[in-house]
């Protein structure tokens, strides 16, 4: 699903073509058992599905697009819930027309190239469930 490099607290990953940008990453997390950190990256995808909240209802709104799209930033965050990890990435996608689309990334299929940096803090960071705003938030 992945390669990569270590550079000390920090790797440089090459997600496979055709595989799951969340997916994979949460891969790597689990396996180098990464508590806390930051991701950052950019590509090629043809298929991405994003989530825009509204504050008003609390409700997410998911969207899929299904074109070929340049990654023009992927920017997110790796904490603990409940025991498990959780990866939070925002993404900017470029299109065809020059016009971007942008939301939280639920899912995308990498299409051509995935490459990103992956952080690693020392500790952990944990996430609550927030009754007032319906939001994950970091417990400290």
């Amino acid at each position: 699903m992945y390669t990569y490099k270590q550079f000390g607290d920090k790797y440089v990953v090459s997600i496979q073509n055709h595989s799951e940008i969340t997916k994979a990453i949460t891969a790597f997390v689990t396996e180098h058992d990464i508590k806390a950190g930051t991701i950052t990256g950019l590509g090629a995808v043809n298929e991405a599905t994003l989530r825009i909240r509204d504050p008003a209802t609390k409700k997410f709104v998911d969207k899929t697009f299904t074109e070929q799209m340049e990654i023009t930033n992927i920017t997110g965050n790796i904490s603990q819930q409940n025991d498990k990890h959780y990866i939070h990435i925002h993404v900017t996608l470029g299109r065809y027309d020059y016009t971007a689309l942008a939301g939280h990334l639920l899912t995308a299929k990498i299409n051509g190239a995935g490459e990103f940096v992956i952080e690693s803090f020392d500790g952990t960071v944990n996430r609550y469930s927030d009754e007032e705003t319906g939001l994950n938030l970091y417990d400290f």
